[in-house]
């Protein structure tokens, strides 16, 4: 099958809102905020002034949106310079194992070397995914043991 990978941009909205919760699914939630909630804060989050994030679509022959990259740029990484973070890395299950998520990547690394004064690209994958553990390993990505990740929700911060 073939695909396009491009910026996200306003028409995709619902269909990202619809790919969070595929997503949320994916990683074993029940519970998922009402469509409409999720929705505006993807159009928010994308398209607001200023965005939060960015993100990649990838589009199928019948303009589906089947997989994303979710990403933004942070500061400070190495010295002064910024990195681009990626947040989430998502392809439906129909169309993995076939080079799109490698393509994702691909394009994300152009994107950091395309903007002046990004020295790098980061993730994280979760310790118990060993698929996802696999396919960076398979692209040469190693596993970085320095940071240790902290978490608290904002209502209890």
């Amino acid at each position: 099958m073939s695909v396009t990978i491009r910026a996200a941009d306003k028409r995709d909205t619902a269909a990202l809102a619809e790919m969070i919760e595929e997503i949320e699914r994916f990683y074993g939630s029940t519970e998922f905020q009402p469509f409409e909630e999720r929705r505006s804060q993807v159009e928010e989050a994308l398209f607001g002034s200023p965005p939060l994030a960015s993100a990649l679509v990838v589009e199928d022959e019948r303009g589906d949106i089947v997989g994303l990259a979710a990403y933004s740029f942070l500061w400070p990484a190495a010295g002064s310079s910024h990195s681009l973070f990626l947040k989430e890395l998502y392809v439906r299950d129909t169309l993995r194992r076939q080079g799109v998520g490698a393509r994702l990547m691909d394009e994300l690394r152009a994107l950091a070397a395309a903007r002046p004064g990004c020295s790098r690209v980061e993730w994280m994958a979760d310790r118990d995914n060993p698929v996802a553990r696999a396919f960076y390993k398979s692209r040469g990505f190693a596993e970085s043991d320095g940071k240790i990740v902290y978490r608290v929700d904002s209502e209890t911060a």
